[in-house]
């Protein structure tokens, strides 16, 4: 057995001698590189993943998911400053349904929930339900908060007021809230997200007047717009700006869109100055119109004719009072009987009319006031329009303003029509630029040309100067050339002059250069 390891072990040491120096140090390294590789994938393939599960806890939170975690047997990682866990990335899912259903992490606030644990309530007085309601209404609002855009962090105070049976629900005090909140970095607010924000503590709150919610953050106190606030204000002012601009713009194009058709393209710019009504105006009409206009009546739904007639005989009094002998101062003296007749009648008539009742919300954006300015480039080789195009064009331009204008309220003749439009005869601002451009290329072209020109001149020049040096490098780099062998013919072993003439002849007929050679170098052995 020993006889054959040796044998085993001489042949790999003859084997292994075989080697070089040099392939056994490539073997070697490749055989370290190779152990690195599989030391390296196997740490990678069995190093646990952390995925951050929970992030921004406060401590209260952070301890009840390691209690969760501990007693659940998961590793976790807390960070440096106990505000974020990682788990596992294969348990992370699992553990944020769990952490999530069981209502571990609050915010660092309390809610409803807080009833559910102490269901009991035997024993509590008024005061102690109601700080629990108190707290838990902060702490679901402060969570609803929570979970708006932008939101990283808030804290919420409610004041409730004390109900009592006596006030009416006018009379009844006001409750108030006060926010402060954390936005995440780079979130800037909008003004929707700030309504947003009023709207959610004002709809949260029982008997909670938008006029008396306070919402504050790191730098300013935050106004909706419902309220008139500065921050409103401005958006609606940008909003009204942003119309107006369009409305000009669109104006604009359309004008120039059809005056091209009459001057040309890139003949005519346009200038437009507009004022508008940004007003919403809402009102209620109760209108009582006749049913029948020409006689001014309405439909005849009843009508009653009462006439009475009377006729009969009787003593009539007659004379003047008291003027006879015996008769009583004041009173009539009678007269003979005579027949007394008296007649009434009365007459009533219902008429039904229209009875009309508009609720009317005015459409604002209504435009006021419009300017048009058109400049219109001149035909090549004049100054001026023809009359026609001219007139045609400032006719254009009122029916436009006209048309505008329908809806203002105010009405315009003609002439106030033919002041709000105006056409001037000069180059366009496109067409001046475009000419000064072109001067400027002139000589810009030369100057680009003499550039370039400079620049293939210095090209050339170094080009040339560096081959010139590279020819001359490679001339000292050159080899010495080595002096020409040239062939010898031995005359001594030669006896017949006729094998030396043939030698010759054949030396000149197949190496012509060598045989020359020979003949000078003949020449030079004899001049020594």
């Amino acid at each position: 057995m020993n006889e054959r390891f040796a044998q085993y072990r001489d042949r790999i040491s003859q084997y292994w001698n075989k080697f070089s120096v040099k392939q056994k140090v490539l073997f070697f390294s490749t055989l370290l590189i190779m152990i690195i590789i599989i030391i390296a994938v196997t740490m990678r393939l069995t190093r646990t993943e952390y995925e951050v599960a929970f992030q921004d806890l406060d401590s209260t939170d952070a301890a009840g998911v390691i209690n969760y975690l501990d007693t659940s047997g998961i590793s976790y990682k807390l960070s440096a400053d106990g505000h974020s866990i990682s788990v596992p990335s294969t348990d992370a899912a699992r553990v944020k349904v769990d952490v999530g259903s069981q209502g571990i992490v609050q915010d660092g606030s309390i809610g409803f929930k807080v009833f559910d644990e102490s269901s009991s309530m035997i024993g509590t007085t008024d005061s102690e339900f109601n700080v629990k309601y108190n707290n838990a209404l902060n702490g679901e609002v402060q969570q609803l908060l929570q979970k708006m855009q932008g939101v990283k962090d808030a804290k919420v105070l409610v004041n409730l007021p004390k109900e009592t049976v006596f006030a009416t629900q006018d009379d009844q005090e006001k409750a108030s809230a006060s926010v402060v909140l954390s936005f995440k970095p780079g979130f800037r607010p909008s003004q929707d997200n700030i309504d947003g924000y009023f709207n959610l503590v004002k709809t949260a709150i029982p008997n909670l007047p938008i006029d008396n919610i306070t919402i504050t953050n790191d730098e300013t106190e935050l106004m909706p717009s419902a309220k008139g606030g500065q921050n409103g204000v401005s958006n609606q002012v940008e909003e009204n700006f942003a119309l107006q601009k369009k409305f000009e713009d669109e104006v604009k194009k359309n004008v120039k869109a059809f005056l091209a058709n009459l001057t040309g393209p890139d003949k005519v710019d346009v200038l437009v100055f507009s004022k508008l009504n940004f007003d919403k105006e809402s009102r209620k009409e109760d209108l009582v119109t006749p049913v029948d206009n020409e006689n001014m009546k309405g439909i005849e739904i009843s009508s009653q004719i009462i006439s009475n007639t009377y006729t009969g005989t009787g003593n009539t009094d007659g004379g003047v009072a008291g003027t006879g002998s015996g008769d009583v101062s004041g009173y009539p003296t009678s007269s003979n009987t005579g027949n007394s007749t008296s007649e009434e009648s009365s007459e009533t008539r219902n008429y039904e009319v229209n009875r009309i009742t508009k609720d009317i919300i005015a459409t604002p954006y209504t435009v006021k006031d419009l300017t048009i300015n058109v400049a219109v480039e001149p035909p090549d080789g004049q100054t001026s329009l023809d009359t026609a195009t001219n007139d045609a064009i400032r006719t254009i331009l009122v029916n436009i303003v006209r048309a505008s204008l329908a809806d203002s309220g105010v009405t315009y003749t003609d002439a106030d029509l033919t002041k709000k439009v105006s056409v001037s005869v000069q180059p366009v601002g496109v067409n001046t630029s475009a000419q000064n451009a072109g001067g400027m290329a002139k000589w810009m072209i030369w100057a680009i040309a003499g550039a370039a020109l400079l620049l293939g001149a210095g090209g050339g020049y170094f080009f040339l100067r560096r081959r010139r040096s590279d020819a001359e490098e490679e001339t000292e780099d050159e080899p010495l050339q080595m002096p020409t062998e040239f062939p010898s013919i031995n005359l001594e072993s030669v006896t017949n002059e006729s094998q030396v003439r043939k030698q010759l002849e054949g030396l000149a007929k197949k190496k012509p250069e060598e045989f020359v050679n020979l003949l000078r170098t003949w020449l030079a052995d004899e001049q020594r």
